[in-house]
């Protein structure tokens, strides 16, 4: 909101808790309103006459489709900034009705999934006959509380990737490997990340996992807890984790995210054996997901794309990445 009105834009402000959204919106000099996204006939009367929505506001497994069926019934285009993969299976699902309505959905529109996805395309690009990706990032930056608790929601899935042209589940840190992310090399584990659904849209490639950098003992110990995954899945278990997340974590200042570079990597191989490798250093994640889905929201009031269902790459080009402030460029080997 901060980064919107500083551009000169005027966004609605919005949300559920009216005083919070009050506080903000006088702050900015901004127009702001609430409403509860269970009530649908208001929420297509608020949206009627808006033509871009940022959703900005997760866990997105709450907030994506009660919004998304608005802007279906009301020509109102929806982004967000979301890294949950069933939220952009759920997503994609509604592509025949994004095209009936005449609107864009593309979720996704910062660090989840920017950056990886931009790197998947461009490797499709460079080895067209790829049938294996593997995609990560190295980010020192501190969790956000809708960060944290989406984290929370997933443990219950454990870890997941793509094989065989099929999400499929497996193992918390199921696989591990030796990966320079562009900032030498560490010992990384797969991670159950967004890419998981959209590169697959985006490239096509069948078999896609997706990496962080995590101290072998920590994967370790990230393993054994695995084996409580039934409990971890409790509505009271779930509740208990989300109200700690909420008092301990704040996210990160802005002190703490320009010191906090990311790094994101790439690697995709054919049946032959040959494997194009893609890496790019971006600003804080945090940062890069205030600049991606700003240029996301300009995008679409500035253009009009073919309606229906987008990938970031496919909507703001796969160099999209290297536009935003702080970024490189990619380098491919």
């Amino acid at each position: 909101a901060q980064a919107a009105a500083a551009r000169g834009l005027k966004p609605v402000l919005a949300g559920r808790n009216t005083r919070a959204i009050t506080q903000l919106g006088e702050s900015l000099g901004l127009p702001h309103q609430c409403f509860d996204l269970h009530d649908q006939q208001a929420l297509q009367q608020t949206l009627a006459d808006h033509r871009v929505i940022l959703n900005c506001a997760g866990p997105f497994s709450a907030t994506s489709q009660p919004l998304i069926d608005a802007c279906l019934a009301t020509g109102c285009h929806y982004l967000d900034i979301t890294g949950e993969i069933d939220a952009f299976v759920a997503a994609q699902a509604r592509q025949t009705d994004a095209e009936q309505a005449n609107i864009v959905i593309c979720p996704g529109v910062g660090f989840d999934v920017i950056p990886t996805d931009c790197i998947a395309a461009r490797l499709k690009q460079e080895l067209p006959d790829a049938d294996r990706l593997a995609l990560g990032f190295d980010s020192r930056s501190a969790l956000s509380p809708g960060t944290a608790k989406t984290s929370v929601e997933g443990l219950k899935y454990g870890g997941r990737i793509r094989k065989d042209d099929r999400i499929v589940s497996v193992p918390l840190a199921y696989q591990s490997r030796d990966i320079d992310f562009g900032n030498g090399t560490k010992h990384a584990v797969t991670i159950p990340w967004g890419d998981i659904a959209t590169a697959w849209f985006s490239t096509g490639i069948d078999h896609i996992e997706v990496f962080l950098p995590m101290a072998p003992s920590a994967a370790t110990r990230l393993r054994r807890l695995d084996r409580l995954r039934p409990l971890l899945g409790l509505p009271p278990v779930q509740a208990l984790l989300k109200y700690l997340v909420a008092r301990r974590i704040t996210g990160p200042d802005s002190h703490e995210r320009e010191s906090a570079r990311s790094y994101v990597w790439g690697e995709a191989q054919n049946r032959a054996g040959r494997k194009v490798v893609a890496r790019i250093e971006t600003a804080n994640g945090y940062d890069v997901t205030v600049e991606g889905a700003l240029m996301a929201v300009n995008f679409l009031l500035q253009e009009e794309p073919a309606p229906g269902y987008y990938t970031p790459s496919r909507l703001l080009g796969t160099d999209c990445i290297e536009k935003l402030p702080g970024s490189g460029s990619m380098q491919i080997e």
